[in-house]
């Protein structure tokens, strides 16, 4: 075997090397060289189940990414002994106890249709977010039977959220978020605008809103809202929000002619309901009203001093603007206390994950254990796909 450490790792890459040498290279004492051989297409299935127990996380992960990659062969026909081998190195990753590595696989099979069920099922239920996420949001092979079980269990703090942000959902499984999600999860199934939800549910979550003032624009804009939730929401949202439900085609002409008559008296009076909590006017973040700032774009320094002085109304306007997005927006990312959706508004911004850090922190009042870190030289954690999907999120253009 080669002394030389570039030798080997050329060694463990080249798809020609033989059989013996790539088996060889697996106890090698470069990680370097172990990275390589993890990569390489030709590594023997049972060269590749010992670099499943690599003691360096990096092989292990590298080595996710590859095997995932093959999971659609291993669902497909009789397994023989290489693809036995092949998937039982990915299933030991896929119990690995490094979220990074499990999370690798979670991210190239969270789309895959042709990808083994059980792999799918056990990466839903992990107990990481950045593992189950994307599987939750993403994966076809997912029933709503394995939705409804995914709610009832709530494996991870994420389960849930990422089961209401999923799109298509049937009335089934909204049924199930309705009963038990918090607010912030039933915020998102009332913004997820494919997701089917039954009038005596939505019923029920108007009688509920009283306590929710957050789900009362998502209510109102719902489709296929009965007159007597249309009727109860007009009550206690707030006046813009009623010129809302006054404005809808769809509901009964007697109701629609109180409504409208109630929003003119209250524009003549000037007066504002009682329980007037909404998105505009108040969040439970505490972003309300919007400071006054300047114009132009603010400076990534801008945002910062803002947050060591702990105003997070300013610190919210500023990445509104410089992310060029509605204040909304980055409220709604706060509300649901989203850490990928506020770490992609500051990349959109032009930010760094300094800002991104910080952010977590005083918008969504995030633990630090709880927050995204910064990748490698302080890149930020998430792909371009998924960041755009959060900012396209945010402003509804997947409702």
């Amino acid at each position: 075997m080669a002394s030389d450490e570039a030798t080997r790792v050329r060694l463990g890459a080249r798809p020609d090397t033989t059989p013996e040498v790539l088996r060889a290279l697996a106890a090698d004492g470069s990680v370097t060289v172990r990275a390589a051989l993890a990569m390489n297409p030709a590594t023997p299935a049972e060269t590749n189940v010992t670099l499943a127990r690599d003691a360096d996380e990096r092989v292990r992960a590298l080595l996710a990414r590859k095997l995932g990659a093959l999971a659609p062969a291993l669902s497909a026909g009789a397994l023989t002994r290489l693809r036995r081998q092949t998937l039982d190195a990915l299933n030991a990753l896929a119990d690995d106890e490094t979220i990074r590595v499990r999370a690798a696989i979670a991210d190239v099979i969270k789309d895959l249709p042709d990808a083994p069920k059980e792999l799918i099922l056990r990466l839903a239920h992990d107990t990481a977010v950045l593992v189950c996420e994307p599987v939750i949001r993403l994966s076809p092979l997912l029933t709503s039977d394995d939705l409804v079980a995914l709610v009832a269990a709530a494996p991870s703090s994420g389960t849930r959220l990422a089961v209401a942000r999923r799109r298509d959902i049937d009335a089934a499984v909204s049924d199930a978020i309705a009963a038990g999600g918090t607010e912030d999860v039933v915020l998102a199934l009332l913004m997820n605008g494919s997701a089917q939800i039954r009038e005596a549910t939505l019923d029920a979550l108007v009688d509920r809103s009283e306590a929710h003032p957050a789900w009362h624009p998502p209510l109102v804009r719902r489709p296929a809202l009965s007159d007597r939730s249309a009727h109860a929401l007009s009550r206690i949202v707030a006046d813009h929000l009623l010129e809302v439900l006054a404005a809808r085609g769809d509901l009964d002409p007697a109701l629609t002619a109180d409504l409208r008559a109630r929003v003119s008296a209250r524009l003549r009076s000037g007066s504002r309901p009682v329980a007037d909590l909404s998105d505009e006017a108040t969040d439970p973040v505490g972003l309300e009203p919007a400071p006054v700032v300047p114009p132009a774009k603010p400076t990534e320094a801008d945002v910062l001093d803002a947050a060591r002085d702990g105003d997070a109304r300013k610190a919210a306007t500023m990445l509104a603007l410089a992310a060029g997005v509605p204040l909304l927006a980055v409220r709604r990312a706060a509300t649901l206390r989203s850490a990928k959706a506020l770490v992609s508004l500051v990349w959109k911004a032009g930010y760094s994950m300094k800002t991104g850090y910080a952010m977590q922190i005083l918008l969504a009042r995030l633990a630090p254990g709880t927050v995204l870190k910064p990748g490698p030289g302080n890149s930020f954690p998430l792909s371009v796909e998924e960041m755009s999907w959060q900012l396209d999120f945010l402003n509804g253009k997947d409702r």
